[in-house]
């Protein structure tokens, strides 16, 4: 039933044409680009009608009817505006009484920022008889854009925008660039030649004029350069894949996935080694049975400000937050409320890692002209403080969306369809020129390691001036022990570094006065001593030149650089040179004056030779095991007694024996 009615639409389209246009035979190709453009006209698909109105036009440039619905169609792609209003303007030279031509118009002058022009017209389309109430209503909608726009495009910022290059932008679409706090890694939408399976109906099916669906690619730094761009295979799929936001330590992508049985949903995908993991749905109050597209998560990890158009709203999309509740799911959703939402759509929200400025996109408040990008503060936990647009040339007539500012504050990142790119829409950087002052963010990032490997450590970020409220928990990453977090001035704070069952490293960070964004390396070995703050004694291992052999010596050894001299009630130490669990004869001639040679038999049924006595101290015990060492006991190593029971050294931290 459905094939034949697409039939009976054909046909009747293919006897409209012909009698609506001066060329009364037409080549069946061509009558089948018109008929296929035609019906994607129909149902408002601009974007898949054009290239095909632009070829057909191009074909037979007298035609006033292919001249009007190509200018139409130019007028939603950015890079076309010019010839949209040339096209629109050329039409109504000749017919003013062209269907809903004035409403085009106007928008045409506005969107090649002739704002005067577009309010004239744009009042004349109200005062005729014969306009559509919604045309109307946008009309007037054109007007106000014009009327912020003659004051936003009159007094530019002095913010620099540039195309980020033919390694990341192609012919093809490239938009939602999202980025780590640290700026080594960017990630954004692709559609184009290279998406999963190629072009496709709604139906998911290929198609000759079909769409192609988005997919998800990553770049990296190296060496201050971005590397070309590579799909993420376990993320895309045939469907429509985006990438909407990325944690600032680069660990953790938040995904858009519209399956076909949902509006459309936000996924989250973890970094394992090198490799995303498939996305999963994310847990909680966030996703609803309507859409929800954009996300960004705070640097701690707790909040996540999203857009959706579910009801209960001002208008449209809105934008939201939700808490990371304690079992890990995502809960207390509130409305931003008046001072960010607008009864127009409001979306793309991106928090800085400063944790109080919040850019997002507008077609409210003092919009130029569609989405305009803003920047709100917040107060108290609400953003009570009015927007500030960030003004032209960052904001256009057209749409602006999908804003992130690097935790330095001096690079943006977004995505337009600019006159002179390398495609559709391609990405660019901008440097915000702003007198506005920056954001101010401490930044850490490093290196952890074990005998210069990768490691994959711990890190917890406590808040000290607030009475060492757990602020962060994170991991470096496994294959390349890479890692960042960030967090907002104003505050001290302690990063506590541990792997397997080492000592923990710490760092202390005084961010509580600091005016601008400040950045600290810290790299850690944890096969190496740590340089301490305190009074090194001679005996120190700092000074120590000793390899260890074995990881029990390596242990011993880091364990005596931190806590060598520390006594306790019950605490003993002895170096061991041998175990067995059956007896037998040993001969320790080469460790002749090196003390005696006890037996040591534990509730474990081991009996353990150990050589010297008994040391109060692991520095004592450890300068000691270098020695036998040296005699030729290659294996010896020191082992720990508390109370007459083993203990390994790494007990006698958690016990609170060792401490700093």
């Amino acid at each position: 039933m459905k094939y034949k009615v697409l039939v009976a639409f054909s046909l009747l389209v293919s006897f409209s044409f012909a009698q609506i246009t001066n060329t009364r035979k037409w080549r069946k190709t061509e009558s089948d680009s018109m008929q296929y453009a035609l019906i994607m006209y129909d149902e408002k698909e601009y974007l898949a009608a054009l290239p095909i109105y632009e070829k057909l036009y191009y074909a037979h440039p007298d035609e006033i009817f292919l001249k009007f619905v190509y200018g139409r169609c130019c007028l939603y792609r950015s890079d076309k505006h010019e010839e949209a209003l040339k096209l629109i303007g050329e039409v109504y030279a000749k017919n003013k009484k062209a269907e809903n031509i004035e409403f085009d118009l106007a928008r045409a002058y506005h969107l090649n920022y002739k704002f005067d022009e577009a309010i004239t017209m744009a009042n004349q389309y109200i005062a005729n008889k014969r306009a559509i109430p919604e045309d109307k209503e946008a009309s007037k909608q054109v007007i106000r854009y014009s009327e912020n726009g003659k004051i936003l495009y009159a007094n530019p910022t002095n913010a620099k925008i540039t195309q980020a290059g033919n390694i990341l932008n192609s012919e093809n679409e490239e938009y939602v660039p999202v980025v780590s706090a640290d700026e080594s890694i960017m990630i954004f939408t692709y559609v184009g030649k290279e998406s999963t399976g190629g072009r496709q109906n709604k139906l998911m099916q290929p198609f000759e004029y079909g769409d192609y669906y988005e997919d998800v690619f990553q770049s990296k730094k190296v060496n201050g350069e971005w590397t070309k761009p590579t799909p993420i295979t376990n993320i895309n799929t045939n469907t429509h894949d985006a990438a909407i936001a990325i944690s600032p330590d680069g660990q953790k992508l938040f995904v858009y996935r519209d399956n076909g049985d949902d509006h459309g949903d936000i996924y989250i995908s973890y970094l394992k080694d090198t490799t995303w993991s498939v996305p999963v749905k994310l847990i909680g109050e966030i996703n609803s049975f309507a859409w929800e597209g954009s996300c960004s998560l705070t640097s701690d990890g707790k909040t996540l400000y999203f857009s959706s158009e579910r009801s209960g709203g001002k208008g449209g999309r809105d934008i939201y937050r939700a808490r990371l509740l304690p079992d890990s799911t995502w809960g207390k959703v509130e409305n931003l409320g008046d001072s960010i939402n607008t009864a127009l759509d409001d979306d793309a929200p991106f928090i800085h890692p400063d944790g109080v400025t919040l850019y997002y996109s507008s077609k409210g408040k003092n919009s130029m002209g569609g989405y305009d990008i803003f920047e709100a503060k917040m107060k108290d936990s609400a953003f009570n403080v009015t927007p500030r647009n960030l003004g032209y040339p960052i904001n256009t007539t057209d749409d602006d969306i999908y804003y992130v500012l690097s935790a330095s504050g001096k690079t943006g990142y977004y995505a337009s369809g600019k006159k002179g790119g390398a495609g559709l829409k391609d990405l660019y950087f901008v440097d915000p020129g702003t007198t506005e002052k920056a954001p101010v963010v401490y930044l850490v990032k490093g290196n952890i390691t074990f005998n210069k490997v990768p490691a994959e450590g711990d890190i917890k970020v406590e808040i000290t001036s607030n009475n060492n409220e757990v602020y962060n928990k994170l991991k470096s990453n496994t294959a390349t022990g890479n890692y960042v977090t960030t967090f907002p001035a104003g505050a001290k704070y302690k990063i506590t570094y541990t792997y397997q069952n080492y000592y923990p490293r710490t760092l202390e960070i005084d961010a509580s006065a600091i005016t601008e964004y400040t950045e600290k390396i810290f790299d850690i070995d944890f096969s190496v001593p740590p340089d301490t703050a305190k009074p090194v004694k001679k005996d120190s291992l700092l000074a120590d030149n000793f390899t260890p052999k074995t990881p029990a010596q390596t242990k011993a050894k880091t364990f005596a650089g931190r806590y060598g001299d520390i006594e306790a009630k019950g605490l003993i130490f002895r170096v061991q040179i041998a175990a067995y669990k059956k007896p037998r004869n040993y001969r320790y001639n080469h460790l002749k004056g090196l003390g005696k040679v006890e037996k040591l038999l534990l509730n474990d049924g081991i009996t353990r030779m150990t050589i010297g006595g008994n040391f109060k101290t692991l520095n004592s015990a450890y300068e000691h095991m270098k020695k036998v060492i040296e005699a030729g006991q290659k294996d010896a190593f020191v082992t720990a007694l508390y109370n007459g029971k083993r203990v390994y050294l790494d007990q006698l931290v958690k016990m609170g024996i060792f401490k700093d």
